[in-house]
């Protein structure tokens, strides 16, 4: 239980971000930004390593629906052998939904007995999910018909209406780029469907499958035709595009038709048999030729053996998962699911969600500040150089600085004729006339942001040090602090080390840091700050643009 401190400290930080809310316009937060939905399905491998599955994510999974539940022979529902309630609490503690897939894998007798006892089954799923903790629920039935339409709806319908208010309930749907009206694509009325659940998950995959003809699993003019005819139907905000994260193998003269493979698997295959890669710009898609031979050691897939022979696999790589996910910014998509976790290539997450949310800096990929760099991009507060680089590990420079705070608060040009100078005399610094920053620094000095020099200059393109960046940030945060400290006073209602917070770093005391001690302090109690390995907080050193990130999501990304 929250000690009486530190309940008054989340008081306070209310109370002085709303201070600031009220005395800044804050157009930005009217734009606030939102990191588009991820979820994946798990399924493969045992239960004990879906933890380090997700994990392996680095974060951006929001939702994960594993295999919990199955269907019995008389369309009653089935918990399986994989549910674990240590694994949802862990989820849990990770803010991550969980939401079990319902599945009849493609067994269409057994998909019409669940929808001929709908009633029941939506009693007994809305039971296991309070049993459970669980979070919602993900339908997945597939291979019915035209004729089970309605039946499918109003099964959708009564759960809707069962499950609890705020209990997630998706749809898995077959993707349909041509508009058929025949075949297991008629069987889900996809208007119908969105209406009574919170997203449709597009299983944008498969153009190529088990038993066909050899061809990419998910070619991007296939994966835009099938988002083209769900808009149609469906608001954007409630379509969620699937990402294979597997591909599918065939052996030339037959034999292996189509082999499901994880992408992890056929680049093994890929590394051990020789495989030759090429890319077809057509699907957007890669493909590889191995070659096994009769001296070689005969791989498993999935409990297939691939004996002596020629082999084409189509599959996904970096380059095409990332042309699909430009689709989720270019329609306005709700997000991504994919098939499934655990099949991709680790190197995956680095770039994920950096992608999925229009922010294609190369040189973040799998940085430790990703998601606060892809929030403070989002929002608009700090740009790359280009579109490629964001320069994480740059220093910060003072004009920077006051950019990214004016940008932050909302202070454009026009604040800058409306803002009250408190001394009476505009604050003008005799080294930044000309310089691209001058009109964010002067709306920044202006409400006692920043502060000159003795000398007049500002040292617009000096690196700022940590516990520069620490008083800059109180003073955003507590700028009635900062005007009356300029007069002398103080104000003991605001956080700071005269008030009973101690700095606990070894290289921080009111000797070597009189004039910052009191910011540090006050910032580090709020989370705002934290300090460095071994018990530091180095305030002599250059703060960088991935630290600057950072501070806006702690403040402003909650």
């Amino acid at each position: 239980m929250p000690g009486k401190r530190s309940i008054a400290l989340l008081i306070s930080t209310i109370l002085c971000l709303l201070a600031v809310l009220y005395q800044y316009p804050f157009r930005s937060f009217a734009e606030t930004f939102e990191f588009k939905f991820n979820m994946s399905y798990i399924y493969f491998g045992d239960k004990s390593t879906y933890l380090d599955c997700v994990e392996n994510t680095k974060g951006s999974i929001k939702e994960i629906s594993p295999n919990y539940f199955d269907l019995n022979a008389d369309g009653s529902l089935k918990i399986t052998s994989a549910l674990d309630t240590s694994f949802i609490s862990r989820m849990h503690e990770r803010g991550i939904r969980v939401a079990p897939f319902l599945s009849n894998h493609w067994n269409r007798e057994l998909g019409r007995k669940a929808l001929s006892r709908r009633d029941k089954l939506a009693d007994e799923i809305v039971d296991a999910i309070a049993r459970y903790d669980l979070d919602g629920i993900n339908i997945d039935i597939e291979d019915l018909t035209g004729e089970d339409r309605d039946n499918y709806v109003d099964f959708v319908r009564l759960l809707r209406q069962k499950l609890p208010q705020g209990k997630v309930l998706a749809v898995s749907v077959a993707c349909n780029p041509k508009g058929l009206t025949s075949g297991w694509q008629a069987s889900y009325d996809y208007a119908a469907l969105s209406n009574y659940s919170d997203y449709l998950m597009l299983m944008a995959y498969d153009e190529h499958y088990n038993g066909g003809g050899a061809g990419p699993v998910a070619s991007i003019g296939f994966v835009e035709d099938s988002i083209k005819y769900a808009l149609e139907r469906v608001p954007s905000e409630k379509i969620v595009l699937g990402i294979p994260f597997f591909g599918r193998i065939w052996r030339n003269g037959g034999g292996i038709v189509g082999q499901g493979a994880s992408l992890k698997d056929i680049e093994a295959l890929i590394a051990r048999y020789r495989g030759q890669v090429s890319f077809d710009y057509a699907y957007y898609s890669p493909k590889a030729v191995i070659t096994i031979k009769t001296t070689d050691e005969k791989p498993y897939i999935y409990g297939k053996r691939l004996d002596a022979g020629t082999y084409t696999i189509w599959y996904e790589n970096e380059q095409s998962i990332k042309q699909k996910l430009r689709l989720v910014q270019k329609y306005g998509l709700k997000g991504t699911g994919s098939w499934s976790l655990g099949q991709e290539i680790p190197d995956t997450w680095n770039y994920y969600s950096l992608w999925l949310n229009g922010c294609y800096y190369a040189d973040v990929q799998g940085h430790w500040a990703l998601n606060s760099i892809i929030y403070a991009a989002g929002m608009g507060w700090m740009i790359g150089d280009g579109i490629s680089s964001f320069a994480p590990g740059n220093a910060l420079t003072r004009a920077e600085a006051a950019v990214v705070l004016v940008r932050a608060l909302g202070l454009e040009e026009k604040e800058k004729e409306n803002a009250v100078d408190t001394t009476g005399t505009q604050s003008i610094f005799s080294d930044i006339s000309g310089h691209w920053a001058q009109n964010e620094i002067e709306i920044a000095a202006q409400h006692r942001f920043v502060q000159g020099r003795d000398d007049g200059t500002y040292g617009p393109d000096v690196p700022i040090t940590r516990e520069e960046l620490a008083v800059l940030m109180h003073r955003v945060l507590f700028p009635d602090r900062n005007m009356l400290a300029d007069r002398g006073a103080s104000d003991r209602s605001i956080p700071s080390g005269e008030n009973g917070i101690n700095v606990v770093y070894e290289d921080v005391n009111r000797d070597t840091c009189s004039w910052s001690y009191d910011s540090i302090a006050a910032m580090t109690e709020m989370g705002i700050f934290t300090g460095a390995p071994g018990g530091k907080f180095l305030p002599k050193e250059k703060a960088s643009r991935a630290e600057m990130a950072v501070l806006l999501h702690r403040v402003w990304g909650k």
